[in-house]
């Protein structure tokens, strides 16, 4: 168990060392994050919205 923990230690240092010699590498994932944010926001707003009308079309009698 011990040198899985090693291993596991010394492949998160060697990101972080990536990361510091390279600030902007992770500037496409946090592009992603957001934007895939902003599409489940997008998607909730859709769902509300669809629920809403449908409601009032089901209330309406002829």
């Amino acid at each position: 168990m011990h040198a899985h923990i090693k291993t596991v230690f010394s492949f998160l240092k060697a990101r972080w060392d990536i990361l510091r010699r390279e600030p902007e590498a992770g500037y496409s994932t946090e592009t992603v994050l957001v934007t895939a944010l902003l599409v489940a926001a997008a998607l909730v707003i859709i769902a509300i919205i669809v629920a809403k009308v449908t409601a009032k079309a089901n209330g309406i009698t002829l």
